[in-house]
């Protein structure tokens, strides 16, 4: 128990906010509900969930020697309302977590230097570090941890962190104890359900990534399904509409690390803006952020989606130079936008 106690307060030195254990044997169910998920087709166009399904829904079987699976809590808690550009449709809406830099980068260089020390107090021991890379299912991890439950939207939250916080998982060869795995809290509040503009929880604790917009901005390639862009506002890389509403976050805990806060052109860019960006702009705008990762194509094939959306006309002259986009997603998105724009420009 001392050395876990000592590799929690060097953690919470480091900046992470919490930190769990558990055993990597520690969440069987997860295999079934991992295939009923994909049996169901719900995981879309993301076929790297259905590959090296046994290390996902086995924990222990991605790297036999593991005897702990140590999760971290890093919170990165806005200090503004993230629905508020939801009320300015000529503005884009971009998820919490990307308005600065890659958290991947962050989250793991701490990590590594948990491990460090672990290794350093353990001659021998072994370590490795995730976050979100590889074949791990952390949520389960994080609540078989004690660090919070997987809520009713199927996202962690926890009672002393609220809903805005990254996790990072750290597998090692030493035998630490476990803690005490978290229960849900979430009552009979349905606030996370009844929020989503597409309807994309079938029933509480599932979800159907199809439907879901921060799987539609991000991960779904080609043209969207008309049904669901005219649901997609403004919100043009992820949605976090069903964590911002949950009762938790008056219990937040408040980000750490300055890297997280709100870029001054990515809290509310106008949609104009975004639209004339072309692969060298794109690159130089989003170098060190998460976005990047989408390329400019898809982005841009979001920014039309969001100006057919505003109601604006005067937003369509933006969109002309894109009716030849090289791209057909974004071609595509061009002429819904304008046909749209025109609808609203014609409606009595």
């Amino acid at each position: 128990m001392g050395l876990k106690a000592d590799l929690t307060a060097f953690a919470t030195e480091a900046g992470f906010a919490k930190l769990g254990i558990c055993r990597p044997d520690a969440v069987p169910q997860i295999a079934e509900r991992l295939a009923t998920f994909v049996d169901a087709g719900m995981h879309g166009q993301m076929g790297w969930m259905a590959e090296r399904m046994h290390w996902r829904g086995d924990p222990a079987a991605l790297w036999p020697d593991a005897r702990s699976v140590v999760m971290l809590a890093e919170p990165y808690t806005p200090d503004h309302d993230p629905l508020d550009v939801l009320d300015r449709p000529d503005r884009a809406a971009i998820s919490v977590y990307a308005q600065n830099r890659d958290y991947h980068d962050i989250v793991k260089k701490r990590l590594k230097r948990v491990g460090r020390w672990l290794i350093e107090q353990v001659p021998g021991a072994q370590i490795k570090v995730f976050v979100d890379t590889a074949p791990v299912m952390e949520k389960p991890l994080a609540e078989a941890a004690g660090l919070g439950w997987q809520g009713k939207h199927t996202n962690l939250l926890g009672r002393d962190l609220g809903s805005w916080f990254f996790l990072g998982a750290i597998f090692t060869t030493v035998d630490l104890p476990p803690d005490a795995a978290e229960v849900s809290h979430c009552g009979s509040c349905t606030a996370c359900l009844d929020i989503c503009p597409t309807d994309a929880f079938p029933a509480p604790y599932r979800l159907d990534a199809r439907r879901c917009i921060s799987y539609l901005t991000i991960e779904h390639k080609g043209p969207v399904d008309p049904e669901l862009r005219a649901r997609m506002g403004n919100r043009i890389y992820g949605c976090d509409d069903c964590l911002a509403v949950c009762p938790w976050n008056k219990f937040a805990s408040t980000a750490r690390d300055a890297r997280y806060a709100a870029r001054d052109d990515l809290l509310a860019p106008p949609l104009a803006e975004l639209a004339g960006l072309d692969d060298a702009a794109f690159r130089a705008r989003f170098s060190g952020s998460p976005i990047k990762r989408i390329g400019r194509d898809r982005f841009v094939r979001n920014v039309a989606y969001a100006i057919g959306n505003s109601g604006d006309p005067a937003l369509g002259d933006v969109l002309s130079p894109l009716l030849d986009d090289v791209d057909p997603a974004v071609a595509d998105a061009a002429r819904w936008a304008i046909l749209r724009l025109k609808e609203v420009q014609h409606d009595p």
